[in-house]
């Protein structure tokens, strides 16, 4: 598993105060709140800084990190992964997972057959959805939802899923 979890990207600057205009990759963003301390990796370096103030702008979070005290000292910036130890995250509930976890696992069908290697998530509003890739790159997708994803071993990178109707033979949903 990993130890660093990202949790959102700057997309660029906000006003002149040294503002940092962040989309979220968590589905709390009030979550930034709770943090006093992020990483930035910038040119694949890590740095750890200090957060000051977290606003909001539409689905965008702004950061006033420490030491970024003007729009000049925004430049660079732009496209940055912000990330957390993985002690900092939030506790999830019962069979919810992060999506760092779920990649690269191998998804089998409740009889046995290897299904392929999920690849992806994406949040479809009512429920996210697992796009699994088998061997030759056919792609499969799978709601996540009870009916369907029957266990995740994260531990061993594994899951099980059942095919319902409308999902045998690889059928893209």
């Amino acid at each position: 598993m990993q130890n660093l979890l990202e949790i959102g990207q700057i997309v660029n600057s906000y006003g002149i105060k040294g503002f940092l205009k962040v989309v979220p990759y968590t589905d709390d963003v009030t979550r930034f709140e709770d943090l006093k301390t992020l990483y930035v990796e910038k040119n694949k370096k890590l740095e750890e800084m200090e957060i000051e103030e977290v606003k909001y702008h539409k689905n965008l979070v702004l950061l006033k990190l420490k030491g970024i005290d003007d729009i000049n000292q925004t430049e660079g910036y732009k496209n940055c992964l912000l990330k957390i130890d993985r002690e900092n995250a939030v506790e999830l509930p019962e069979n919810s997972y992060f999506i760092v976890d779920l990649i690269g696992m191998e998804v089998f069908t409740d009889d046995g057959k290897l299904l392929g290697t999920l690849e992806d998530v994406f949040p479809t509003g009512s429920n996210d959805v697992y796009v699994v890739k088998n061997e030759l790159g056919k792609q499969t997708l799978l709601p996540a939802i009870g009916d369907v994803i029957k266990n995740v071993d994260v531990e061993n990178k594994k899951m099980i899923v059942h095919l319902i109707e409308g999902l045998e033979n690889g059928h893209e949903v």
